[in-house]
């Protein structure tokens, strides 16, 4: 084990980890979670992944996080669309 500080793109790969799993646990702890909190979270979490992983590639992880980005965006696409049939019929 090497004891060499953490450069910024494994702390910035950190800070992904943390939006993923704070979004995951936003979603268990909430009964009725706000899909662009959800999502968006998710998103930025896969992005600042990525950065990382540009920089310290693990191809796996990569594709992973290329996947999960597109859930995400797919899920605030979803939201997006149903926001707007909401508005545009009243109840």
């Amino acid at each position: 084990m090497t004891s060499e500080a953490l450069d910024i793109y494994s702390l910035i790969g950190f800070l992904g980890t943390a939006c993923i799993i704070g979004a995951y646990a936003y979603l268990t702890y909430r009964d009725d979670p706000n899909p662009y909190i959800l999502h968006g979270t998710n998103l930025m979490g896969a992005a600042l992944l990525t950065i990382s992983l540009l920089v310290h590639t693990n191809w796996p992880s990569l594709v992973l996080e290329g996947f999960w980005a597109a859930i995400a965006i797919f899920g605030l696409v979803k939201a997006g669309r149903r926001r707007t049939k909401t508005v545009e019929t009243p109840s």
